[in-house]
């Protein structure tokens, strides 16, 4: 693996006014179908992050998809969307410059590059944890010595401190995860959000 940049809720501040997830998921209850949330399409990673917090959360809003984050981002910006489960890596720089608000990151724990940001857990909504994570693949019949140089050289990269700084300004880790821990780890995550497709009744057209 690569890096694993979290996802955060993040509101436009202007169109909503809870400084709180407890005070954003109140109004949602209260106003259903009212809110909407963007996404950088139908099946991504923000479309269904924002999936597994309506079944957490009992709310009832809007999914307005994009094709990608930067369109989804202008348009929250804009204002033309309440909200977003973005990852940090696209919403640092407007967070930290106060565009847009975050109420929680959807992390097991704080991220360093926010420390004041609460995760979705100290929020209210414990098992609320998505992450976007990128990772380094070859075809299938790739021979062995040839997948050991590159995961090899991949982790010496990502230890480069201006790569890694990089990452981490972003609220990402970089975890130092490869073979049968890596392939497990995918396993999980496919099974993991398989269910959220069928609970959440997921279609993408």
């Amino acid at each position: 693996m690569i890096a694993r940049p979290p996802h955060v809720v993040v509101v436009h501040p202007g169109k909503v006014a809870a400084t709180t997830l407890a005070e954003l998921i109140a109004h949602a209850r209260a106003n259903p179908d009212k809110m909407n949330y963007a996404s950088a399409g139908g099946g991504t990673t923000h479309h269904l992050a924002g999936e597994l917090f309506k079944l957490l959360t009992n709310t009832r809003i809007n999914h307005i998809p994009y094709r990608g984050a930067g369109p989804l981002m202008q348009d929250l910006l804009a204002g033309h969307v309440d909200m977003a489960f973005d990852g940090l890596g696209t919403s640092a720089s407007q967070i930290s410059e106060g565009r847009v608000r975050a109420l929680a990151v959807a992390a097991s724990s704080r991220v360093p590059a926010f420390p004041n940001l609460p995760t979705a857990a100290e929020a209210g909504v414990p098992g609320y944890e998505v992450a976007t994570w990128y990772a380094l693949w070859a075809p299938k019949n790739t021979p062995a010595a040839i997948v050991t140089r590159m995961t090899k050289e991949l982790q010496t990269a990502l230890q480069v401190s201006a790569i890694k700084d990089a990452w981490e300004r972003n609220g990402s880790d970089v975890p130092e995860m490869t073979g049968d821990d890596f392939r497990a780890f995918v396993t999980a995550e496919v099974a993991r959000w398989a269910k959220v497709v069928q609970d959440a009744g997921v279609k993408v057209e």
